[in-house]
């Protein structure tokens, strides 16, 4: 197969697997219309449509989506057949691509990934923050973090950074001098609640609380809803309601005052986040760094 073959087929897989040329050219690190050339250049060499393409959507057509089950294994091999000479370098090299929630690339792996890239030069790291639960695999990623999902049974998963955390509620000093500190769970059912949603599958939890094996949750009514962190603890300085979200976000606010805890024995502890990844005999090079980096140092 003659290299442009690959290089086309590998940006036709990159765009059928995100069903979007923008996507995939933000991961790949090139412009949308080089990845619409090379995709139009297989198409021509082939003699069929293999992506139906609108503005809005992007799919595979019939032969595109046979094409691409067949392709992606294909494609996997040639990596590792590329990867096999990491061995004989100094330092393994390559790109690695991780998929995280927001809160993990903000609280996480800016204490990790200063060290990993410190100690491995030639390794390119590209992390896509999204709440969703996505097939990491499937979307072009080598390894994903999330937390107590269920994984599937061909995963490996193993802890990165804190083993546990809390969910922490807290509000203004002036919001509760107007309002009253709640006493109970449950008196928050009269209070403004401040609730993230996720941006992934637009869900908004209920807040949680534990204490001496009784767990309650409740459905504080919102007067904001945000999926964005910044946004909510803003809210929270300027009086807006009370908030709950990790602990690790609101620690600076209760260090500088503008925040105080609320209901501090009721805060729910949870197993910290994991990185998984496909139980694969031949795993890149860069992966292979990245698990043993965090397996020796990401935690705390």
């Amino acid at each position: 197969m003659a290299e442009a073959d690959h290089a086309d087929l590998a940006a036709f897989a990159a765009v059928a697997r995100v069903r979007s040329f923008r996507q995939a050219a933000l991961r790949r690190g090139v412009s949308p219309s080089a990845l619409s050339e090379a995709v139009r250049r297989l198409e021509a060499r082939l003699g069929l449509r293999l992506l139906h393409r609108t503005t809005r959507s992007v799919t595979p057509t019939e032969a595109g989506a046979r094409l691409l089950e067949r392709l992606v294994p294909a494609l996997a091999e040639l990596d590792a057949a590329l990867d096999a000479v990491n061995h004989f370098r100094d330092s393994p090299a390559g790109t690695l691509r991780l998929n995280v929630p927001v809160i993990v690339a903000r609280l996480v792996l800016p204490r990790i990934i200063e060290g990993f890239l410190a100690a491995y030069p030639s390794i390119v790291l590209e992390v896509e923050a999204q709440d969703a639960f996505v097939d990491v695999i499937g979307a072009g990623f080598d390894a994903g973090i999330r937390y107590d999902e269920r994984l599937a049974r061909d995963m490996i998963a193993q802890p990165i950074g804190p083993r546990s955390q809390r969910y922490a509620t807290a509000a203004a000093p002036g919001y509760l001098a107007r309002h009253g500190v709640p006493a109970h769970p449950r008196d928050l059912l009269g209070h403004a609640a401040i609730r993230h949603r996720f941006s992934g599958s637009g869900a908004s939890p209920s807040w949680e609380f534990a204490r001496e094996g009784e767990i309650l949750h409740v459905d504080a009514p919102a007067r904001l809803t945000a999926s964005i962190a910044d946004l909510e603890v803003s809210a929270a300085i300027a009086g807006l309601g009370v908030i709950a979200t990790f602990e690790e976000v609101l620690a600076p606010c209760f260090a500088a005052g503008t925040l105080v805890p609320v209901l501090a024995d009721w805060w729910p502890r949870f197993s910290g986040p994991r990185l998984y990844y496909p139980s694969r005999r031949h795993m890149p090079a860069p992966l292979r760094a990245f698990v043993d980096y965090v397996r020796d140092k990401g935690r705390w």
